[in-house]
């Protein structure tokens, strides 16, 4: 540039005026650390089901959830947001328990996914109740990337019961489990 130009650096971030940054910071740090704990689910799922019958169905629902986790990746860029301290941990308890549920059965790798996409389409649910009540206009964007999030969890949550979810043995202990679990997580990498 010449003397007294300025030279502007394209950015991929967000205008963060009159956002309440709290709670988007808590929100897309959440969201992105239950994305990758997806993942991780489900490559857990894959190394021990990848080649059985159901390896295609979890296969399927692994490649929506890594479009989720790049998307969240985007989005901690785009509004400066921090990732969870507790990722390496998340990295190695969402394998454990995907390959876990997998060494019950495809019905109980359907269980955890069951469990665990209830829980996260409720959580979704409340972070939309959140930004209306904030301000439906000021988050819109991210309102439509949670819906549509939501409901593809949703789907895969039916997806679960379509494939026998149901019929693993202690169905309600195991999935009681898992979402306390969840709800845990969830809690701790809101804030950590």
């Amino acid at each position: 540039p010449g003397a007294g130009a300025s030279l502007r650096l394209c950015s991929t971030r967000v205008a963060q005026e009159g956002l309440n940054k709290p709670v988007i910071d808590r929100i897309i740090r959440v969201d992105h650390a239950g994305e990758y704990g997806a993942n991780r689910i489900y490559a857990g799922q894959m190394a021990v089901l990848g080649r059985s019958s159901v390896g295609p169905i979890i296969q399927q629902m692994w490649n929506q959830e890594k479009d989720h986790l790049k998307k969240f990746n985007e989005l901690m860029v785009a509004y400066r947001v921090r990732p969870t301290v507790l990722l390496p941990f998340w990295n190695v308890a969402g394998f454990v328990l995907g390959a876990g549920s997998a060494l019950l059965g495809r019905k109980g790798a359907m269980a955890c996914t069951v469990a665990v996409e209830e829980s996260i389409s409720e959580h979704y649910n409340n972070q939309i109740r959140t930004l209306i009540e904030e301000d439906p206009e000021k988050y819109k964007e991210l309102l439509q990337v949670i819906k549509q999030f939501r409901d593809e969890e949703q789907e895969h949550h039916d997806i679960g019961l379509e494939h026998d979810a149901e019929a693993t043995p202690a169905y309600s202990v195991l999935k009681t489990a898992i979402q306390l679990g969840c709800r845990a997580a969830i809690f701790l990498s809101e804030r950590i």
